[in-house]
């Protein structure tokens, strides 16, 4: 299965509470914090809710 990196860029200050709320199941904590998330269609879609506050990378595993 594939893994996506995801780091925050920007905070969910002044943004709609549930975008904290999914920033938070994402395991996001503050900005520059980058973790790494299973490619599934469900996080596809927790993803798409907060696109303007994260940036994805495909993680590369050897």
């Amino acid at each position: 299965m594939t893994r996506l990196k995801v780091t925050q860029l920007k905070s969910a200050i002044g943004f709609d509470r549930a975008q904290a709320t999914v920033l938070r199941s994402l395991g996001l904590r503050r900005i520059r914090h980058t973790v790494e998330v299973e490619d599934t269609p469900s996080m596809r879609g927790m993803l798409l809710k907060v696109r303007h506050l994260i940036q994805v990378e495909e993680s590369v595993k050897e």
